[in-house]
C-alpha cells in the first residue's frame, strides 16, 4: 500500500476553517498566531469569523488555505506519505508536508503569490470558466481556435476542465463548447484568469521570491501540476512552481500518474472535499483504492 496526500488550492475556503484546530492544538495555535505575524494582518480573525466575501479575496485566500491544509498535516497523527501533490495553491502545502520549504518560507511564498497575482488581476482583468461534458481533446480545440487568449487551465477529471483568458474570448469559447455538446459551461467566480498568460507579470514577481527562497530535496516525490510526474529536485521543483503560474494544472494526469506509481490510499488535506471527488472519478471507483478526508 502506498499512501497518497493531496492538497486543496483556492475555492475549498469557508467561514469558520480551522477554528476547531486553532481551539485544540498549541501547535497549530502557534502557527495561526505566527502567521499573522509574518502576512502582517490577522488571518484567523479573517478565516474563523469572516464573510464568504472577506475570504474570496485572493491575497486572503491563498495563505488561508495554505495554513489551514499545513496545520492540518503537521497537527494530524498522520502515518508518512510515500507521495504528495497539490492542486495549484495546494502544491505550495504538498512541498512543506515534504519538507521541501519551511513552513515560514512556504507561508512567504504564498503570500507573495496571492499579492502578485491579485495585482495582476486588477491590471489585466480575464475570466474563468468550467466546462462539464465534453472531450478532453475537443475543448483543447476550441480554445486553439477561439480569437483571443482562451486556453485550458485545470484538467480536473475527464469530463470537467476548467478554461481560461481573455473575458471574450472565454465568452465566445463557453458558446463554442455548448454548441459542440458541452453540458454545462460554468463562468467561475474569480477575478482573474489564473495559469493563463494573462498571469505573466504575476509569474516574473513571484520568480524573485522563489529564487530567494531555500528548497530542500523532500522526503518523498511531489507531484507537481505543471508535469504530472514525481520530482525530488530541488531546481527542477522550482522551475516548475514558477511555470505553474502561466500553465495548466494537470491534476487529472497527476492522479493518473499516482496511481501507476502504486497509490492505493488518498487522503486530502485541508478544507473542502473537492479533490475526494476528483480522485474518486479520476480512479474510476477501482477496487482496493482509500479516498478520506481530513478537514
Amino acid at each position: 500500500m502506498k499512501r497518497a496526500f493531496v492538497f486543496p488550492g483556492q475555492g475549498s475556503q469557508f467561514s469558520g476553517m480551522g477554528k476547531e484546530l486553532y481551539d485544540s492544538s498549541l501547535r497549530a495555535r502557534q502557527m495561526m498566531d505566527c502567521a499573522s505575524s509574518v502576512l502582517g494582518f490577522d488571518i484567523t480573525d479573517i478565516m474563523f469569523n469572516g464573510s464568504a466575501e472577506d475570504l474570496r479575496s485572493t491575497r486572503v485566500t491563498q495563505p488561508a488555505v495554505f495554513l489551514h491544509s499545513v496545520a492540518l498535516a503537521e497537527c494530524t497523527p498522520l502515518p508518512e506519505p510515500d507521495m504528495v501533490g497539490g492542486h495549484s495553491l495546494g502544491e505550495f502545502s504538498a512541498l512543506v508536508a515534504a519538507g521541501a520549504v519551511s513552513f515560514e518560507d512556504g507561508l512567504r511564498l504564498v503570500a507573495a503569490r496571492a499579492a502578485a497575482m491579485q495585482e495582476c488581476c486588477e491590471a489585466h482583468p480575464g475570466a474563468m470558466a468550467a466546462i462539464i461534458g465534453l472531450a478532453t481533446e475537443e475543448i483543447e480545440r476550441i480554445c486553439s481556435e477561439t480569437p483571443g487568449i482562451v486556453v485550458p487551465a485545470n484538467y480536473n477529471s475527464d469530463g470537467q476542465i476548467v478554461i481560461s483568458g481573455e473575458s471574450e474570448a472565454v465568452s465566445l469559447a463557453c458558446a463554442a463548447c455548448k454548441e459542440a455538446g458541452a453540458k454545462r459551461a460554468l463562468p467561475l467566480p474569480v477575478g482573474g484568469a489564473f495559469h493563463s498568460p494573462l498571469m505573466e507579470p504575476a509569474r516574473e514577481k513571484l520568480a524573485l521570491a522563489i529564487e530567494a527562497t531555500s528548497f530542500h530535496a523532500p522526503k518523498c516525490p511531489v507531484y507537481q501540476n505543471v508535469t504530472a510526474s514525481p520530482e525530488t529536485d530541488p531546481a527542477a521543483i522550482k522551475g516548475n512552481l514558477l511555470r505553474q503560474l502561466t500553465s495548466p494544472v494537470r491534476w487529472t494526469q497527476s492522479v493518473q500518474r499516482m496511481l501507476a506509481d502504486g497509490a492505493t490510499d488518498f487522503t486530502e488535506i485541508g478544507p473542502g472535499t473537492v479533490l475526494q471527488g476528483l480522485v474518486k472519478r479520476i480512479s474510476g471507483g477501482s477496487e482496493g483504492i482509500t479516498i478520506q478526508g481530513i478537514q
